[in-house]
């Protein structure tokens, strides 16, 4: 006789998220061993459990997944927020010690304890919206010390009891710091002879901005020649503000993802094709910037490129940690359908993530990771706004 499963949840209407859709099974189940899923199908060859939870014909899909954010930060930039309201512009904010620099300023003086604390409200955000693996980048130290504290700050939030996978990634090159002015091709030294050597046992992978004014492909295309000679994958932001060939650069680096997007070209939407490279929209910047260039839905869709969904929480352009919200407006602002929204914060952001084998489908060997959601259709999840449907959360089992 085989040895029932841990838990059964049963009467559920399921979207695995397998076989290149949203895998619908009406009358569903799902068991669990441990922290792994050990059936998911329909529930008349449901194994036994020694603990049944009866999910009254809810939807579970998986655990969503926020594979881009910058949640660990000092201050805020509300007051910058207002000055643009009020007709200043970007160029007169930084000239007066705002922008990016402002929380650079800001969290190189926060202890790594207190950036943990002013992260975990915007994590509890994100878990309560069944968020259960999150992507967390440095970029707001541009020191070595710094920017190793910011990884350490996001490796403590997965160890604060949450139930959360964090995904941690070093992007040094985010910006030039104040100290290096005029001077990047030094600071991407810096990065590539001490930064990413370092950060090579806390980081799990490199990013970097590739824009006029952030880094350029030459510099991006060192940072990525090193940061795989110290066996970390690579993610960029590309083509937001402008096309840099950013990329196609990535895609030769067989980089996890390209991220923004929204001056991308044939050339990099093929190159991204051929590496198997997930775009990963941001339409909270999109959005919260005022931007009006779309970013290549259809060409991105007809040349089957793997389509993610992220926050982008950040302080200065995409202050928002809700990633019910962010679908929302990938629908509305990119157009994207439903079934492409919720593959976009599943399947498709584990990918981005090189965590696919663990988690983005509800399948066996998959962590148990399951979202449980009150609504009696899956475009509720999309289609409300400021609503959130959640019924529960599920961990690694638990």
């Amino acid at each position: 006789m085989a040895t029932p499963a841990d838990k059964l949840w049963r009467n559920a209407r399921l979207a695995t998220m397998t076989g290149g859709g949203p895998g619908i099974v009406e009358r569903g189940a799902i068991t669990a061993t441990g922290d792994a899923i050990t059936y998911a199908g329909p529930e008349i060859d449901a194994p036994d459990a020694a603990e049944i939870i009866d999910c009254e014909g809810r939807w579970i899909t998986p655990g969503l997944i926020d594979c881009h954010t910058h949640l660990i930060h000092a201050g805020n930039r509300a007051k910058e927020f207002e000055a643009r309201l009020e007709g200043a512009t970007y160029e007169e904010i930084a000239r007066a010690g705002g922008g990016i620099l402002s929380t650079v300023t800001a969290t190189r003086a926060a202890s790594e304890d207190e950036l943990v604390a002013s992260a975990l409200p915007r994590l509890d955000q994100l878990i309560s919206e069944g968020v259960t693996t999150v992507e967390i980048k440095s970029g707001y130290g541009l020191t070595l010390d710094d920017e190793l504290k910011m990884l350490r700050a996001a490796h403590q939030l997965g160890w604060s009891g949450r139930g959360i996978n964090i995904f941690r990634t070093l992007l040094a090159a985010h910006a030039v710091p104040p100290e290096f002015k005029g001077n990047a091709d030094a600071y991407v030294d810096l990065i590539c002879d001490q930064m990413i050597p370092a950060a090579r046992h806390e980081a799990h992978a490199v990013d970097a901005y590739c824009e006029g004014i952030g880094f350029s492909a030459e510099q991006v295309d060192r940072i990525f020649t090193t940061a795989k000679a110290h066996g970390l994958r690579v993610k960029l932001h590309a083509e937001q503000l402008s096309n840099l060939h950013g990329a196609a650069l990535a895609a030769r680096h067989g980089a996890l993802s390209a991220d923004h997007l929204e001056y991308l070209d044939d050339a990099g939407i093929a190159a991204m094709a051929a590496a198997g490279t997930v775009a990963t929209l941001l339409p909270g910047a999109f959005y919260f910037t005022r931007e009006t260039r779309l970013p290549p839905v259809a060409a991105l869709r007809a040349a089957g490129v793997p389509i993610a969904i992220a926050t982008d929480c950040n302080p200065g352009t995409s202050p928002m940690a809700s990633i019910l919200l962010a679908m929302n407006m990938g629908a509305t602002l990119f157009r994207l359908t439903v079934e492409e929204c919720l593959r976009g914060v599943t399947c498709n952001a584990a990918k981005a993530l090189a965590m696919d084998r663990f988690v983005g489908t509800l399948e066996p060997g998959k962590s148990a990771d399951l979202a449980i959601w009150n609504v009696t259709d899956l475009a509720e999840l999309v289609y409300r706004i400021g609503a959130n449907p959640l019924h529960a959360r599920i961990h690694a089992g638990q």
